[in-house]
Formats: structure tokens, C-alpha cells, sequence
């Protein structure tokens, strides 16, 4: 008996001093948080200076891709960590005004309070291990990276940036850039790209942007733009003058549609009869649809458009909204742009005019009336369709 008990005491406090080595040789959550933050440094330079170029290489693409949405993450799980303190005020402040307040509760906010504080602690350990590896492993493409053509757009700041190049599409734009601007192909007189995605995903906004490229601007002496809602077969008669004079002129032409609702086959074989017809090789067209029937349209593989992540979404609207300010210097503001940023459904148009109101006036009263009336409108709004049935 002697012997089972000094077995089992040793048994304790081997594993307690295991516990103890463990839970005191682990660095603090302030200490992860001040790494995280210096990698996050080093990968947006990165990500940065690949924004400026000009990249063809699919797979460094991907691999630029993947260290994007990494960063991306690691912010969102930063900020989350920064402004726990607020949302656990906002939590207690709500259950105070409800009047329901017992020792049970209070248990049971404390229990749910220290669960969060350990899973955010982990969250930024995994994003820092999870960035760290990344980094390491695009030693050899930041190499490489200074071998690519700069843009002839370069940003001149991280607000410009937004603004000039597409966020969080660089693949998708070098893509259709590269579509644009490659040699015809053997099978067609002409090219077709389909683009497909969801409303408000930013199908439009990335064909425009690309236009305004000087590459390819250069290359099409005119680039016409059709919406299929209103597309009539006088424009196919429009479009006929104009094919014939570029024909005569030997000169390239771009095609844009966007397609709402259904396709009508008819317009669009008579489309395709007349590119084929009156067109310079080298001619390309671009369609856009919310549906994926388009697909068998397409010469070349269907881009393939998705909303952000809500990581993507967040950062998006967080530098849209400080601009050159350090987000930093205003953690309360933080918290309460985090809290909007859930409320708008991914939508980036919705995110710009908002982070355009806030960034108007940085005064915490005026965010807290605007995030309270956002929230009051889609109550509201659930309401009314709840009643509707």
C-alpha cells in the first residue's frame, strides 16, 4: 500500500511540475502579440512589393495568394485580441441594462470570458507559427520577385494602393491581363473569356480596372461595352459599323458583356458571326454573368469570381476606414469598425461609403450613433420580412 501510495504521489507531482515548466516556459499572449505583429510587417512588405509587378508565373501567384489571406488572418486575429477588452465591456454593459444579474450569470460570463481570452491567445499563436513557415518559404520567390517588370501604376501609399490596384485580386487580374494580351489562339478568330460570380463580388469593377491598364489600352483600338439586359439587335447592327471599320483599319477590338438574367442565344450567335466575320485576329471578347452557363461560351478556362473572407473583408475595411492613421492610436474606434464590419455582408461598395463616413470624423460617440443605426436598419429590416412571412 506504502508502495502504490509513493508511486502515485510521484505520479502528482511529476505531472504538476509538468504543468507548471509548461504554463511558465510559454511566452505571454503581449509577447506573441508583439511577434505577430513585426511578421505581419515583413509579409506586407512582401506582398507589397508584389503588387508593384507584373508576375506570369501561376504559381507564384498562388503562392503570393496564400501568403495574402495568411496575413489577412493574422490581422483579423490581432485585432480581435486588441479589442477583446471592449467587447467583454459591451457584453457586461447589456446584461446590466437588462436587469438580469445573479451570481449564476456572473459565473457564467466569467467562464465564457476566459474561454474567448485562451482561444484568441491560441488564435495568435497559430497565425504566427502559420505566417512564420510562409515566410520562410518564400525566401526563394522574393528573389525571384525582383526579375518581374514593375507596373506602370505604382501606389504610392496603402490607402492608393486599394485604390489603384484591385484588392485581393492580383491572380484574377494578371489572369485576364495575360487573357487579353496573349497571341491568338489556332482554334477561333477570336477569343472568349467567361467571368462568373455571385452579385456585388466585383466582376465589373475588376474588367474595368484592367482597362485602364496602358498595356492593353495600347493594344485595342477600341473596347466597347454591351449590357445584355439591353442589348437589342440594333446594337448588333451598331456593332457591325464599327467591326467593318476596324477591319478595314486592320485595328483590334475588345468586346465587354454583362450578362443579367437569361442569354439570348440568338443575339449571341449573331455576335459571334459577325466578330468571326469582321474582326482582326488578335479581337477578344469578355463576358460576365452571375451564372456559370456561360461557361460553354468560353475559348479559354472560366475565371471564377468569390467573396472575401471575412479576415479579407475586414482588412479591406479597416485601412479604408484609418487611411494613413494608426489604427493603433484609436483601439476603441477599432473595435467598434470590427462590430460594423460584421453587419455588411461582405459587400465592398457597402464598406467604402461607411468607412467613408467614419473616417469624416473620428469621434468615438458619432461611430457608436452610426453603428447603432446600422444595426437598429437591419432589425428593422428583418422584421419587415419576418411579417411578410
Amino acid at each position: 500500500m506504502e508502495i502504490f501510495i509513493s508511486a502515485l504521489m510521484g505520479e502528482l507531482i511529476s505531472r504538476s511540475m509538468s504543468s507548471i515548466i509548461k504554463k511558465y516556459s510559454k511566452p505571454p499572449a503581449e509577447a506573441v502579440e508583439a511577434r505577430l505583429e513585426r511578421i505581419l510587417l515583413r509579409g506586407q512588405v512582401i506582398i507589397d512589393e508584389a503588387m508593384g509587378r507584373h508576375i506570369t508565373n501561376h504559381g507564384m501567384l498562388r503562392q503570393l495568394t496564400m501568403l495574402r489571406y495568411a496575413m489577412y488572418q493574422g490581422y483579423y486575429v490581432l485585432d480581435t485580441f486588441r479589442c477583446q477588452a471592449y467587447k467583454e465591456e459591451e457584453n457586461n454593459l447589456a446584461v446590466s441594462q437588462s436587469g438580469v444579474v445573479s451570481k449564476f450569470h456572473s459565473a457564467q460570463r466569467l467562464c465564457l470570458s476566459s474561454s474567448n481570452n485562451k482561444k484568441t491567445s491560441q488564435g495568435l499563436e497559430v497565425a504566427l507559427e502559420g505566417l512564420r513557415s510562409m515566410i520562410l518559404d518564400a525566401s526563394e520567390m522574393v528573389r525571384f520577385l525582383t526579375t518581374y517588370p514593375r507596373l506602370h501604376r505604382q501606389p504610392y501609399s496603402m490607402h492608393l494602393l486599394l485604390d489603384k490596384c484591385m484588392f485581393a485580386r492580383q491572380r484574377e487580374t494578371e489572369v485576364v491581363t495575360n487573357f487579353l494580351l496573349c497571341t491568338q489562339s489556332c482554334t477561333s478568330s477570336f477569343d472568349v473569356l467567361p467571368i462568373v460570380g455571385p452579385e456585388n463580388v466585383g466582376k465589373s469593377t475588376l474588367v474595368a480596372h484592367i482597362c485602364e491598364d496602358e498595356r492593353v489600352r495600347d493594344r485595342f483600338h477600341q473596347i466597347v461595352f454591351f449590357r445584355h439586359d439591353n442589348f437589342r439587335a440594333q446594337d448588333i447592327a451598331n456593332l457591325t459599323g464599327r467591326c467593318a471599320a476596324r477591319h478595314v483599319n486592320n485595328e483590334r477590338l475588345m468586346i465587354i458583356v454583362d450578362i443579367v438574367g437569361d442569354l439570348d442565344e440568338d443575339l449571341w450567335e449573331s455576335m459571334c458571326s459577325l466578330c468571326r466575320q469582321s474582326t482582326k485576329s488578335g479581337s477578344k471578347i469578355i463576358i460576365t454573368s452571375r451564372s456559370d452557363k456561360i461557361t460553354k461560351l468560353g475559348t479559354t478556362q472560366t475565371l471564377v469570381l468569390k467573396h472575401l473572407s471575412h479576415e479579407a473583408f475586414w482588412y479591406f475595411f479597416k485601412v479604408m476606414t484609418f487611411g494613413s492613421t494608426d489604427p493603433k492610436m484609436h483601439p476603441r474606434l477599432v473595435y467598434l469598425a470590427m462590430e460594423m464590419a460584421k453587419l455588411m455582408n461582405y459587400n465592398l461598395a457597402d464598406a467604402s461609403i461607411a468607412a467613408c463616413v467614419l473616417r469624416a470624423n473620428f469621434n468615438i460617440s458619432f461611430w457608436c450613433k452610426v453603428l447603432e443605426l446600422r444595426r437598429g436598419y437591419i432589425q428593422n429590416h428583418l422584421y419587415m420580412l419576418f411579417r411578410r412571412g
